[in-house]
């Protein structure tokens, strides 16, 4: 299951970051980090970007980086 197969309210836990490169840094550097919990907040009226919930903090990320993003989980929060 990837970030970007949450639905609004849901919530999981990093596994991975895939990709390699500037990339994945600085989807690391955002803090998607493996064991972090991330719960998606709201989604654009045309699907696309998705605003999330992590460490406390909201971050808005483009569906294709959510691809990236590896979970556990997809409960309701």
């Amino acid at each position: 299951m990837t970030l970007n197969d949450l639905k609004i309210g849901q919530s999981g836990i990093i596994t991975a970051v895939e990709g390699e490169g500037p990339l994945r840094l600085r989807l690391l550097d955002m803090g998607l980090i493996p064991n972090t919990r991330v719960r998606v907040q709201k989604v654009a009226p045309m699907g696309d970007p998705i605003q999330i919930q992590i460490r406390g903090y909201e971050l808005t990320l483009r569906r294709e980086d959510a691809q990236r993003i590896l979970l556990k989980g997809g409960e309701e929060a």
